[in-house]
């Protein structure tokens, strides 16, 4: 049999409800006698009744990450990971756990079931899955929830963590004229996420803004199959109608980059390439790429704090949060010659 509440409280000399109000956090305690009923409960390995506990404080310590699991994708992402990794942290810090759950089915029931069953204390989840019917059923509930992703039309009832894809791309489009590059194109991965249409927006805005001299903005969407976005790049290189290419991953980054040797076009000086995601792989590419750097761990972290915060009533007005990125300047946008001086 375990140890109990009672144990402890003989061990330490203090009555069980002392025992009981330092576990459950609901009154203050000197910090010489939590350190001491800690101590305890370690060296007579203590595990709170998890359903016990419920009872007592209404709290399931329990919060969770919706993510689309029939996407093979999501798992596969490396930057993905990386945010989960972070919201554990924050949650196992807390004394919270989390626990992921599907929406693949698009309809939101795995969601609400959750809720309904009072499974967990909040969510995280991504814009995607936000549904009118799912905003309704959380602020009846009353049950704190966090947007990974700005959504499409934010509101000041919601709140949410990203990334300032704007910003990135401007940083990124800013570098490459100031570089001498006038005729850049970006090489979208889509143009239906906000995401894309904020990165598409911070491109056309820093040309714009700083004035590129014959310069037609030019937006590729790859909703094109692969074989024509490389026959598309191949001819604009050698009719020499773009000269730099901001590509929204790396990968898109590497085609730029095989089909500008296909044609016999030298990188830096006749073409410059970056992309957003700075990818293990990024610096290895010949020549190294230059990228626009995404926190993703400070991503997940952010929102894992802001949902903390929200349960235990810290955080008591909706709010968005965007996360700054950096730009990492190598060899693939080099023209001037000065990076490597």
């Amino acid at each position: 049999m375990g140890a109990t509440i009672k144990d402890i409280a003989k061990m330490v000399g203090v009555s069980p409800s002392t025992v009981s109000r330092v576990i459950h956090g609901n009154a203050p305690i000197s910090d010489e006698i939590k350190a001491k009923i800690k101590r305890a409960m370690e060296e007579l390995d203590y595990h709170p009744n998890s359903g016990a506990r419920m009872l007592v404080t209404g709290s399931t310590y329990t919060i969770a990450l919706v993510v689309d699991a029939d996407d093979e994708n999501t798992f596969a992402n490396t930057f993905f990971n990386r945010s989960v990794f972070a919201i554990e942290r924050v949650a196992q810090k807390n004394g919270y756990n989390l626990l992921i759950t599907n929406d693949g089915d698009g309809n939101g029931k795995s969601i609400s079931s959750l809720v309904y069953e009072q499974k967990v204390d909040g969510l995280i989840l991504p814009s995607s899955s936000v549904r009118e019917g799912l905003v309704e059923l959380f602020q009846k509930e009353k049950i704190p929830w966090v947007i990974l992703g700005e959504p499409e039309e934010p509101k000041q009832t919601y709140s949410w963590v990203d990334i300032d894809n704007y910003d990135g791309s401007k940083k990124a489009v800013t570098h490459m004229l100031k570089m001498g590059y006038q005729k850049i194109a970006y090489i979208a991965d889509d143009d239906h996420t906000v995401f894309s249409k904020k990165r598409i927006a911070g491109y056309l805005d820093a040309l714009r803004e700083c004035g590129a001299e014959n310069t037609n903005p030019c937006v590729i969407s790859c909703g094109m199959d692969e074989h024509a976005l490389k026959e598309q790049i191949r001819a604009q290189l050698s009719e020499q109608s773009v000269d730099a290419y901001l590509c929204s991953n790396n990968i898109l980054a590497y085609h730029a980059m095989h089909e500008a040797k296909r044609v016999n076009c030298s990188i830096p000086h006749q073409v410059g390439i970056a992309a957003f995601d700075n990818q293990p792989l990024a610096e290895y590419m010949d020549p190294p790429l230059t990228v626009v750097d995404v926190d993703t761990y400070r991503l997940g972290e952010e929102a894992g704090k802001l949902l903390i915060g929200m349960i235990k009533g810290k955080e008591e007005k909706a709010k968005g949060v965007l996360i700054e990125t950096e730009l990492m300047q190598r060899a693939s946008t080099d023209r001037k010659g000065e990076l490597y001086e």
